[in-house]
């Protein structure tokens, strides 16, 4: 089995501005964007605008943004060598192993599409993923990763972002009570849902069932567990970025784009 964290999209935290995409440095300098092949890892918990700001960077650069759960569930349906492993232990009940989902990524990483990069979303998630991903690397002509962007926010800021989203099922827009209200929701109206609507289709919204406080503190226990080890290891290698995620969605985007750039 595969845990519904590696799995479920994350629903986006929800961009309520068009977020230019700057040709300059905060000071003026003329942006010069990153040269030869990139391979970037995001890493952010629950809420932090990992599932907004992906895409956009993958739109920068022009490369794929790939999730795990994307590339494993491409993999099964493709019926690859390493997809039918995953197939086989998930059908079993069993975890998939570091080993297949680092060989699922390493496949898809071969594919034209990723010849001049792209953007991992949800791995490596421990030590021996990211050595694994290394190493895969290193036989591609001496590449490694190239920049981690660590989006980073307190947990109280992170539950207020989770705890007050709602999704439509079928799209995956993403609204929220305070910063992104959908149009059914009137001032001073109570989120319920019949008061909170999709603004396209105008179907009911839906709270997911971890976007409680409860299940939160679970997911970002497990998310400090995983990442601190992670980070660590690249923080030899001098690539990591860490960008304050606290903050309005221009400033996140502006210092993404300044760690990219730098």
């Amino acid at each position: 089995r595969v845990s519904s964290a590696m799995t479920d999209p994350e629903p986006s935290w929800p961009l309520w501005v068009d977020l230019p995409l700057r040709r300059t440095h905060a000071d003026g300098r003329p942006r010069t964007p990153p040269r030869g092949r990139q391979i970037l890892i995001v890493f952010g918990p629950p809420g932090s605008g990992k599932g907004s700001h992906c895409p956009r960077v993958s739109a920068l650069l022009g490369i794929p943004h790939l999730s795990t759960g994307d590339m494993l569930r491409a993999a099964v349906a493709a019926g690859t060598e390493t997809g039918l492993k995953a197939k086989e232990a998930m059908q079993a009940g069993a975890l998939v192993t570091d080993d297949l989902v680092v060989a699922v990524v390493v496949d898809r990483l071969a594919e034209p599409d990723c010849e001049n990069g792209c953007v991992l979303d949800g791995f490596p998630r421990t030590t021996a993923q990211a050595t694994a991903l290394d190493d895969a690397l290193a036989r591609v002509n001496g590449q490694k990763v190239t920049k981690v962007i660590a989006l980073e926010c307190p947990d109280a800021a992170l539950a207020k972002r989770v705890c007050g989203r709602w999704v439509h099922a079928e799209s995956g827009r993403s609204y929220h009570v305070d910063f992104k209200k959908p149009k059914s929701l009137r001032d001073g109206a109570v989120a319920t849902p019949e008061t909170m609507r999709d603004d396209e289709t105008g179907e009911a919204l839906i709270k997911r069932a971890d976007d409680t406080e409860e299940a939160l503190a679970t997911r970002l226990s497990a998310y400090h567990a995983q990442s601190a080890p992670v980070l660590a290891h690249y923080h030899t290698t001098g690539c990591v970025a860490r960008v304050d995620g606290d903050q309005t969605q221009e400033r996140v985007w502006e210092a993404i784009e300044d760690a990219l750039a730098a």
